[in-house]
């Protein structure tokens, strides 16, 4: 019997690379992120998931978040897994990794004119809560059907292997992308800093 598909479904910058790569430890075909530098991804993006949902069996950061409810109703029996991490925690990384750099995945999640994180942090950190809110409401009492995964409160092998019926390997977790407390305190204390230069030379 076929295992059922996987589908992560959390934002990017929440585990997403680390989840996927325990995927492909345990024998999952696995794809993601896909289509963040289509330009023409707002016309393309429902071809493009169910084309490639239809392919592999395991799926990661986005476009997925964004599909979930769909991908729920097209392929019954489906596993979902949703990555998140502490918002404050999750939009350090996000304004550093991504800074002022614009990709049309990410003007299509939180806005035309939001494609940068930094100067929109409250724009991300709502559409962020928001999606984990929303999925947790549409999954409710659904425990077998939707996995809460959070790296930075301990959760690795045995919660994800228990979830999808699996053994747990003997080896440890893949933490990919990991920044330590130091590197997000630096970068968060940069950040400010900056943010009163420029107010001050204004």
């Amino acid at each position: 019997m076929k295992n059922p598909k996987v589908f992560g479904i959390g934002f990017h910058k929440t585990g997403t690379t680390s989840l996927a790569v325990a995927l492909q430890h345990l024998g999952y075909d696995v794809t993601g992120p896909n289509g963040i530098h289509d330009i023409d991804i707002a016309d393309d993006i429902e071809q493009m998931v169910f084309s490639l949902a239809d392919k592999h069996d395991a799926f990661q950061d986005n476009p997925w978040p964004l599909y979930y409810k769909q991908l729920d109703q097209r392929y019954p029996g489906s596993k979902f897994i949703l990555t998140i991490r502490p918002t404050n925690k999750w939009i350090i990384s996000i304004t550093k990794y991504f800074g002022n750099k614009i990709t049309p995945m990410r003007k299509l999640i939180y806005g035309e004119e939001f494609g940068a994180p930094v100067g929109n942090e409250q724009v991300y950190i709502e559409r962020y809560e928001q999606h984990n809110n929303d999925v947790l409401s549409y999954f409710n009492n659904r425990p077998d059907d939707l996995l809460v995964f959070s790296l930075t409160e301990g959760d690795g092998w045995e919660q994800l292997c228990s979830f999808l019926g699996t053994s747990v390997p003997d080896i440890s977790f893949p933490h990919k992308n990991k920044v330590t407390e130091q590197d997000q305190h630096t970068s968060a204390l940069r950040q400010f800093a900056n943010r009163v230069a420029r107010t001050l030379s204004r």
